[in-house]
């Protein structure tokens, strides 16, 4: 039986993009090629991979995604090809869709030189173009001419291998180091982080940076002098276009401080939100840009987004809510939630410790000490000191429950210390869901512990009837308050399980079980779409760090942004919760 194959978001954006350029040659309806055109965008931008959403069921979730559209990723996924995007190919030279990553080529050019050309052969038609080029056989082709000719070689010598996408943790370090630099030029007032690093998407495939000066050159030249830059690709008075170690590319955009807020706006996108405004825009007879607002041919200028919006007929909308998701329609009707802050968070209840025992997964490199004292640096007043379960092969039965007993009364032994008084201690662990459902853990064990956190670690093959069941029987055991990353995903390396919502939220509501958001930047699982579904399915969530460093106890806001995107305000999130409140749901419920 052939394998199927596994489609990344990444390659799914350029196969559209082929059948968009391919209907593009074929003089295809102008709005189903934008259409196309921006379901690739939305893909592009997207917190999870196509195949999961389509697992889950969620594929109409996909701003700008219509059925047509859905129907054919179903079956690209299904099978491995798509024949509806075979058929709007069909006929072309294999060898253009490459030509469209070249600076300066668009499909009906492609079309033409593949054609001229002969380039059947993705893998050698770049090769044979640039061939062609230094032959001056380009400029020969009605249409092109020398100045054609000699920028496409300098694209192709220019052309470097294109940028991938990287970890929003990664992209705030850089961000935030660029942001340091910048601080400290005395030429700068405003600056802001835009694009998809500021609506805290899980993923950025570059950095977007605004500032505002009224000495552009100054400011310009203070840029080139960064320490990271490994190339200067662009220079102007109002755009620098660098690219840093790390693999990173960071566009700088220079406004006069009356033009901040429109292009703040604008360039925080997303592009679905935008276009959305500007439909909406247009029904006040005005139009949007990033310089400001048009009305009957006059350009008013915002100094900040606020007055924007506000122009508009919108109070302002949070950047993380900004992905056509329903947000502009809350802000007419003045319902967007007061989302949940960083100043609300109060707890962390799934971490880990290097307390000596075998685990069944890797422990903490930090002890329980050192976890306590660093839950009172960050002002919590509830942390869960937690670790993997003992390891089933290491221990028998009868040793596993004398281990947790003991590792109990080591936890209250330490947690009495006169500096913890503050502190309320939580005695948990994170329990392996195994195969058929059942808990890695002898039952007189639970005796010893506050709550758990339930977790697969294996099978993830399973049927999603048969995990959703696992899950299910695993929620309803009476000391499982919380379920720990739900889908298993690992962002860039494991796409997430699927589970029926629907009946994994009905259990949760019954049981009075949290769904996690886990907050390490690899995993952040659950993504916000099931979080806001399960908000709304009237199931708490719980922001947890799963720290095994210590360093990790502060990847707590990747999961407020997770939390934020989902629409989430501090009343679903027990970690803002008083403790008289989490102590009822956590121990007594």
């Amino acid at each position: 039986m052939a394998t199927i194959r596994h489609w990344t978001n990444q390659e799914i954006v350029d196969l559209i993009r082929e059948v968009s350029a391919a209907k593009q040659v074929k003089g295809d309806n102008f709005f189903a090629i934008r259409a196309y055109d921006n379901a690739a965008d939305a893909i592009e931008h997207l917190s999870d991979s196509v195949e999961h959403l389509y697992r889950q069921g969620k594929l109409a979730d996909i701003p700008g995604i219509g059925v047509n559209l859905q129907n054919h990723l179903t079956n690209l996924i299904e099978t491995g090809r798509s024949t509806q995007f075979d058929h709007d190919k069909k006929g072309l030279p294999a060898g253009m869709f490459i030509l469209l990553t070249i600076p300066g080529i668009g499909p009906k050019s492609a079309y033409k030189l593949a054609k001229e050309f002969n380039l059947n052969s993705p893998a050698t038609a770049i090769t044979k173009l640039k061939v062609a080029a230094q032959k001056g056989k380009i400029a020969t082709i009605e249409g092109f001419g020398d100045k054609s000719q000699a920028d496409i070689l300098n694209a192709l010598d220019q052309q470097k291998p294109k940028l991938t996408r990287i970890r929003i943790d990664r992209a705030t370090i850089a961000a935030n180091k660029l942001m340091t630099y910048f601080n400290t030029c005395p030429d700068i007032g405003e600056l802001s982080l835009m694009g998809s690093i500021r609506r805290r998407s899980n993923t950025v495939g570059d950095i977007d940076l605004g500032l505002t000066t009224t000495k552009p050159d100054m400011v310009t030249h203070y840029i080139k002098k960064y320490p990271d830059i490994i190339k200067l690709v662009a220079s102007g008075s109002d755009l620098v276009r660098v690219n840093v170690s790390g693999n990173l590319q960071i566009d700088i955009k220079l406004v006069p401080p009356e033009s901040w807020g429109s292009l703040l706006q604008h360039f925080t996108g997303s592009k679905a939100h935008n276009i959305h405004l500007r439909e909406l825009a247009l029904t006040k007879g005005v139009s949007l840009s990033e310089y400001g607002i048009k009305t009957k041919g006059k350009l008013k200028r915002y100094s900040s987004e606020q007055e924007f919006y506000q122009a508009i007929g919108l109070p302002w909308v949070p950047p993380e809510l900004r992905e056509d998701q329903g947000e502009i329609e809350a802000a007419l009707k003045h319902q967007l939630p007061k989302l949940i802050e960083a100043k609300d968070i109060h707890a962390d209840f799934h971490t880990h410790t290097n307390y000596d025992w075998i685990s069944s997964h890797d422990s903490a490199n930090y002890s329980i000490q050192d976890l306590l004292d660093r839950a009172l640096e960050l002002g919590y007043h509830t942390i869960g000191v937690g670790d993997h379960n003992p390891s089933l092969s290491s221990y028998t039965s009868a040793q596993i429950i004398v281990e947790v007993k003991k590792r109990s009364q080591t936890i209250d032994h330490i947690s009495q210390d006169a500096k913890y008084q503050s502190l309320h201690v939580f005695k948990t662990l994170e329990v392996d869901i195994r195969p058929d459902g059942a808990l890695a853990l002898p039952d007189q064990a639970f005796d010893y512990l506050d709550y758990v956190v339930a977790s697969v670690h294996s099978s993830f093959n399973q049927p999603a009837s048969q995990l959703t069941h696992r899950v299910i029987k695993a929620i309803s055991h009476p000391k499982v308050k919380i379920i720990g990353h739900p889908t298993g995903r690992i962002i860039g390396e494991r796409s997430g399980f699927n589970l029926n919502w629907e009946h994994i939220f009905a259990a949760c509501r019954e049981h009075s079980v949290a769904l996690e958001i886990n907050a390490h930047p690899s995993r952040l699982d659950i993504d916000e779409l099931t979080a806001r579904s399960a908000i709304t399915a009237g199931v708490n969530l719980a922001i947890n760090t799963d720290s095994h460093q210590l360093s990790d106890l502060d990847n707590m806001p990747y999961g407020l942004d997770v939390a934020r995107r989902g629409w989430s305000t501090p009343a679903s999130i027990i970690n803002t919760w008083a403790w008289p409140k989490l102590h009822q749901f956590l121990v007594n419920n």
